[in-house]
């Protein structure tokens, strides 16, 4: 029988693919939380690669079957893939990696299949990768493993140099950035003591991971696992004086802007959500954060008779800045997402402008301008992170996720914005 970790990820894939979940959820569920931290890593390791790499994988596989991949149920395609991403990507032994593959369709007829192609797999060479000097978007939708729309709309919009640039760096494991929990005593001393090797990056307070393991202090409230690009935006609209969170779960910017503001501010975090509501009030009691409260709420019908010196709406949207973290992402997202995501905030923008204070700010994370709003400049810190009037990191330039902020300044009366 294949090992827990291996059926669990089998499983994770078919969830995955099959839609109303995310790998989030469930990477996080009950049943992966219970394995040994080492099958646990093994797990995270043949999913995250998997999805990763599944332009490469499927490029391996396509020559070995008589029919299209897509022809083949979610099952199957699952067990294919994770058999061939061990055997070309991971250190585990060829026989290992097909027997406990075609253990995950045993009594099946598609268990055969699994069995013949993955044996061949194994003693065959590998298939060559597309050339990006001879076919730029074949190298992006294989080695790349870019789905087409998506590699013709970077090459269109960004050109082949930093096309290619920004597919390389989406196939490696994200930077890990933290934070400090400013209420945890000798938070520094116990990164000393759990030999964490750590250094600034140009967000104030925001750390690069360069070794060790910062779960354990994670769990204990110490630091926060938190994007460099996350905090940045969290820090543009962290104003003394009553701040809103449009969009607060899971709560990283809504407690790092109260760690901000302390007694100069008061943090309102909304999610409509109860499900993420359950997780945003998790965060908030582990982090500890007296100057923020939870209003379960939609940002667009909102139910606060007040105004707020800043508001920040991290807009839902296609979430393709977060590829090499969110890998899913990659299979998930379709071209009429980015217009259906661009309606959404553009109808938030649009509630949220009427609750910011006369010369309040909106820091909104794409660039979508109101006549009754003004663009705000950026603080001196954040040159080393700007693009003209607006922020921005991207992955092939900082090593993390994707991410672009707007500060808006609502115009004063009788101003012109």
């Amino acid at each position: 029988m294949a090992t827990l970790a291996r059926r669990l990820a089998h499983r994770i894939l078919v969830d995955v693919e099959r839609g109303g979940c995310t790998l989030g959820d469930r990477l996080a569920s009950p049943e992966v939380d219970a394995l040994a931290p080492r099958e646990r890593g093994f797990l995270h390791e043949m999913v995250l690669g998997t999805l990763r790499h599944r332009g490469a994988v499927d490029h391996q596989l396509r020559p070995l079957l008589s029919r299209d991949l897509a022809r083949l149920d979610r099952s199957t395609r699952a067990a294919l893939r994770l058999g061939t991403y061990q055997i070309r990507f991971m250190r585990v032994p060829d026989r290992a990696a097909v027997s406990e593959s075609v253990d995950l369709l045993r009594g099946t007829r598609a268990a055969g299949l699994v069995n013949a192609v993955l044996r061949r797999l194994a003693t065959e060479p590998p298939v060559p990768d597309t050339r990006w000097e001879d076919d730029p978007e074949g190298w992006l939708t294989t080695a790349g493993s870019l789905p087409r729309w998506l590699a013709q709309r970077w090459l269109a919009r960004l050109g082949p140099a930093r096309t290619l640039a920004r597919a390389q760096a989406l196939l490696r494991p994200p930077a890990i950035a933290f934070r400090l929990n400013p209420r945890a005593a000798g938070a520094r001393d116990r990164l000393e003591a759990a030999s964490v090797v750590y250094s600034p990056l140009p967000v104030p307070g925001a750390f690069a991971l360069q070794g060790g393991r910062l779960t354990d202090l994670a769990v204990g409230g110490v630091v926060a696992i938190q994007a460099q690009g996350s905090q940045l935006v969290a820090h543009l609209a962290a104003t003394p004086g009553w701040v809103l969170d449009a969009c607060a779960a899971p709560g990283g910017k809504a407690t790092l802007m109260a760690d901000l503001l302390l007694d100069r501010g008061r943090v309102v975090a909304l999610e409509p959500s109860p499900r993420r509501m359950t997780t945003l009030a998790a965060q908030l009691r582990s982090w500890g954060c007296p100057n923020l409260h939870c209003v379960r709420a939609d940002a667009g019908r909102l139910p606060l008779r007040r105004r707020f010196d800043s508001v920040l709406l991290d807009a839902p949207c296609s979430g393709l800045g977060t590829l090499s973290r969110n890998p899913d992402i990659r299979w998930r997202a379709t071209p009429a997402d980015l217009v259906r995501h661009s309606r959404r905030q553009a109808a938030l923008l649009k509630a949220l402008a009427g609750v910011v204070e006369e010369g309040g700010l909106l820091v909104y994370s794409a660039c979508s301008l109101e006549s009754e709003v003004e663009v705000a400049p950026l603080p001196a810190w954040a040159e080393a992170l700007s693009d003209g009037r607006f922020a921005r990191t991207t992955p092939e330039a900082d090593g993390g996720d994707g991410i672009f902020a707007a500060v808006l300044r609502r115009a004063s009366a009788g101003a012109v914005a």
